[in-house]
């Protein structure tokens, strides 16, 4: 089995990634650490740069004590200051424009957060969010973050299957949790690429993280179809009856109660919600709009099937608002608290 790599109390801080800083990650991590008492934040401590740290609050207008501190100085300076690792990289941070001088430590605060966490100095990896198009001169060779986050846990864990870590990536709110089976691709790639083996297979992630994670007894699926009215049995495409039909059958046979395909515009009002746990969706929008739609400040990105936790906020960079004190750190409150109740009981 493979090493599972979490923290097994929160006593440990939580390791935050700065995330692109021309974008509103900064900015959000300044204003959470400012509502740590009255939003109960649990203790996390900044990778990246003080003096760009410094600067951000300057401009923002904001009186913030920023304290270069080890992951251990990190819960007794967190009261008092924002504590951060300094990566020693340079940082210049103007906001919104993208500098490809910033993108190593982009880059290095994501993989010392995952050390951090191995190491066991960090509960859990909370991740500011980055521009991929901003990394990808420097070599970035991922769609996105899950993906490299998948790659750096090969390098820490063996994977249980001996092959590869299969990062899933959920979206969870207050009232809901999705997961795209297909992400980060066009429509028309998702409805070529999708089939009944990734569908699987990402049924098994989310149903044992459900129970792993979350605390589900016996996690119930809501499997969407991909066409409308989930096809009408063949009327409207066959994806529906010759793809995800059969992968539900195959998770039904392994024990998990998985249901599906269901119409998608009928499985995510308050009632049809109240019959699942977390719903798989065939596409990205498909998952997102929904939850989205709901509760877009208080919703998390939770990233599955990885031997440790990983949560971000489910906005982007913003780089339109960066630097002007516009941007609500509602979700990444929320992620630094949803990180700190998945690794307590873990």
């Amino acid at each position: 089995m493979a090493r599972e790599i979490h923290a097994t109390t929160t006593a440990r801080p939580l390791a935050l990634s700065l995330g692109e800083p021309a974008g509103v990650g900064p900015d959000v991590t300044l204003a959470t650490w400012l509502r740590r008492a009255g939003e109960d934040v649990p203790p996390f401590y900044v990778i990246g740069s003080a003096d760009f740290l410094r600067r951000r609050a300057e401009r923002l207008g904001l009186d913030i004590p920023v304290r270069a501190v080890s992951p251990e100085d990190a819960p007794a300076t967190f009261a008092e200051a924002l504590p951060v690792i300094d990566l020693g990289l340079p940082c210049r941070g103007e906001p919104g424009r993208l500098d490809v001088v910033d993108a190593p430590l982009t880059i290095a605060a994501i993989e010392r957060a995952v050390a951090d966490v191995a190491a066991g100095h960090a509960a859990a990896v909370v991740t500011n969010p980055i521009n991929k198009h901003a990394l990808y001169a420097v070599g970035f060779a991922h769609p996105g973050h899950t993906e490299f986050l998948g790659a750096l846990a090969a390098t820490i864990a063996p994977p249980p299957d001996g092959v590869a870590w299969r990062p899933v990536m959920m979206l969870a709110g207050p009232e809901m949790k999705t997961v795209p089976v297909t992400v980060h691709v066009s429509l028309a790639d998702a409805v070529r690429s999708l089939d009944a083996e990734t569908i699987v297979t990402t049924g098994r992630i989310v149903a044992q993280d459900l129970t792993r994670r979350f605390g589900f007894a016996a996690p119930r699926l809501a499997i969407a179809g991909l066409n409308p009215h989930a096809g009408e049995n063949g009327a409207m495409g066959r994806e529906d009856l010759e793809v995800i039909a059969p992968a539900v059958a195959r998770l039904v046979a392994e024990g998990i109660d998985a249901r599906g395909p269901l119409p998608a515009d009928t499985m995510f009002h308050a009632r049809a919600r109240a019959t699942w746990d977390a719903a798989l969706c065939m596409y990205h929008d498909q998952a997102l709009i929904p939850v989205k739609t709901l509760a877009f400040d208080e919703t998390v990105n939770v990233t599955l099937g990885l031997p440790f936790v990983r949560t971000s906020p489910d906005h982007g960079t913003a780089l339109d608002i960066a630097g002007t004190d516009k941007a609500n750190p509602g979700s990444l409150i929320a992620a630094l608290k949803m990180a700190a109740s998945m690794t307590r009981d873990a």
